[in-house]
């Protein structure tokens, strides 16, 4: 093994940093930092490296904690150019090639099925001494004015508790056309609508939660976010899957007193216990903390834009 880690030391050092304006670019050595960050922690269990809102946001924590010049945290830069150093390999989805670097992150992310290590490294990264003597030797080799910094605040998890006081409404609401960054936030607001309504549906009150941990809850935007670019928890409600979906129709919607206005243009078995009708009227269950109630605006719209009249 010792052998492999001696190879694999070499390799660490001699990454191929390109020379910037501002010096040499440090995105590739904080992305392998990341991905072993991953590995340490048990979130990247196999040599398939999926492109995630957790490893993206890790990256730009790390990136905050290791990088002192004017650089841009740009994830998918690494995660393509990582390859000239003959120990990181691409994945494409069939039909697709990725043959030249790709600067969308959405086209890049469509055409990219996984990013993989040579086996041996990714063996010595799963091995608790070899990973860290690998770590260390990324950390003293690329980032030895920085390491104090990155091992002070690791865990605070920065970039992602930023996002989430935006999207709960706890921070000024600003508009990131980063796409890595809506990617990450698109993530949150399906993870934090359902935690402020307690996984709970806001119209049927349905809360189930299985022994895996999954809740049957959605979270639905008011106004879609094709729309309004806004994935704040006031442009989001709690809804289980079919009254999420009959919402996104225009079957129901809510008023400005938060009660249930059900559409007369369909058909139902009215009898039944999912009956729509049975609804109309309801108050819904508002979160806790009117920070987080949706937007009377909003919902205006979706009644104005959406609901079948």
């Amino acid at each position: 093994m010792m052998q492999y880690i001696k190879k694999y030391i070499s390799k660490i050092r001699k990454i191929k940093r390109g020379v910037t304006k501002y010096g040499k670019a440090p995105h590739k050595p904080v992305l392998l930092l990341s991905i072993i960050d991953k590995i340490e922690s048990s979130n990247i269990t196999e040599n398939k490296i999926f492109i995630t809102p957790d490893l993206i946001a890790t990256f730009k924590d790390n990136f905050s904690f290791l990088v002192d010049t004017p650089h841009n945290s740009d994830f998918i830069l690494p995660f393509y150019h990582l390859q000239g150093d003959n120990f990181w390999h691409l994945k494409s989805k069939s039909n697709y090639k990725i043959d030249s670097f790709i600067r969308s992150f959405e086209l890049f992310n469509e055409k990219l099925d996984y990013g993989f290590f040579d086996s041996e490294l990714f063996e010595l990264l799963n091995d608790d001494n070899s990973r860290n003597i690998l770590k260390t030797t990324l950390l003293d080799y690329h980032f030895s004015n920085k390491k104090q910094n990155y091992l002070q605040n690791k865990g605070n998890e920065g970039y992602i508790k930023n996002l989430e006081k935006v999207i709960l409404n706890e921070e000024e609401y600003v508009i990131s056309v980063e796409e890595e960054t809506q990617f990450v936030r698109g993530s949150l607001f399906k993870k934090l609508i359902p935690r402020v309504y307690n996984f709970t549906c806001a119209i049927s009150e349905m809360k189930i939660i299985s022994s895996h941990g999954f809740s049957f809850i959605d979270a639905c935007h008011i106004v879609p976010f094709s729309i309004s670019q806004n994935d704040t928890v006031s442009n989001g409600i709690a809804l289980c899957p079919n009254l999420h979906r009959a919402f996104d129709r225009g079957l129901i919607t809510i008023n400005e007193k938060y009660k249930v206005l059900v559409s007369p243009h369909f058909a139902e078995d009215e009898n039944n216990n999912y009956s729509l009708k049975k609804i109309e009227g309801k108050s819904i269950s508002l979160p806790f903390g009117n920070v987080h109630y949706p937007k009377v605006e909003y919902l205006k719209w979706h009644l104005d834009n959406v609901f079948k009249v």
